[in-house]
């Protein structure tokens, strides 16, 4: 997959392809319905086929006040995930509010027909763009009908009765329901993250933690977690936890996953978690002694619980 990341450097290869304009963010399972729609499509036209999307997510310019903003997926998540859909092209548009005011007359016309010339655009069901989300479904018709490409919205892919959105995964890993969100995403929820130094109650517990600080700040709720941990190449079943450590009075919010049978110094070392499942939510013990007792129990459901 050619990644291209500014439109000038749109390349002559990419031209008379089908393609597809969206956030994607998570890359959920309507995202890849979409893309494979696309794919085949465009295979059986004998054409290629492209993705636009961009960065920064357009509501971070457009709503600078919206703080925490939630991605599911940082932009090289989302590049690499895109890539495994066999597209053949990625164009990344620099988002900024100059590029906001751009209209959907503008877009099709500078972007779409004379840089790509695009032989068929696929949409999701809802999806609108340009200044003032002029740009829709007829609007796209109209102009393909004026210029010569085909249009073609597709329904919203619907899972146990819910419209599979980025919106509904987010909620479902706020809420902690991690197995939601990675029935949705059609994988675990993930987090990356580098190991700092922690408290080290952990370890005088017997059950040694590794502190993360994560790259994103899309967080599942507070709670005891069933996950698992990838490093260096291998991959451990984790118990972790997400929240203030009320037993021991502490204020600020941590992340820290415990590695069955494994105890390594990795202090300074990027892991990987995917969440599988919330063991239990945030409890406050009587003391150090209820609380083993209760991660004996969260380690035990665990083992049952993970692959």
């Amino acid at each position: 997959m050619i990644t291209i990341r500014r439109l000038e450097d749109i390349s002559a290869e990419l031209k008379g392809s089908f393609v597809t304009i969206g956030n994607f963010d998570g890359v959920h399972r309507g995202h890849q319905y979409l893309f494979q729609n696309l794919v085949r499509q465009a295979r059986n036209a004998g054409a290629g086929a492209v993705v636009i999307t961009f960065d920064p997510h357009p509501k971070m310019v457009l709503h600078p006040e919206r703080r925490p903003f939630y991605l599911i997926t940082t932009l090289e998540e989302k590049i690499k995930l895109i890539a495994t859909q066999g597209v053949d092209g990625l164009l990344v548009i620099p988002f900024s509010p100059e590029f906001s005011r751009t209209t959907a007359q503008e877009f099709v016309c500078d972007l779409l027909w004379d840089k790509l010339r695009i032989r068929k655009i696929l949409i999701g069901h809802d999806y609108t763009f340009g200044r003032g989300k002029e740009g829709n479904e007829a609007f796209l018709v109209a102009r393909g009908e004026h210029l010569g490409f085909a249009v073609e919205v597709m329904n919203a892919f619907t899972s146990n009765g819910d419209i599979i959105s980025s919106t509904l995964v987010r909620n479902a890993i706020l809420a902690g329901d991690v197995k939601k969100a990675a029935a949705c995403l059609g994988r675990p929820y993930n987090l990356v993250g580098v190991v700092v130094a922690g408290h080290r109650r952990g370890a005088g517990l017997g059950f040694p933690t590794a502190n993360i600080q994560p790259e994103k700040v899309l967080l599942p709720a507070r709670g005891v977690y069933a996950a698992l941990t990838k490093l260096a190449g291998r991959t451990y079943r984790s118990v972790l936890n997400i929240g203030l450590n009320p037993t021991f009075a502490d204020e600020q919010l941590s992340i820290e996953v415990h590695l069955l049978d494994f105890n390594e110094d990795i202090y300074g070392r990027t892991l990987e978690v995917l969440f599988w499942e919330q063991l239990r939510e945030e409890v406050k013990f009587n003391g150090p002694a209820a609380l083993i007792a209760q991660i004996e129990r969260d380690v035990a459901r665990a083992r049952e619980l993970l692959p």
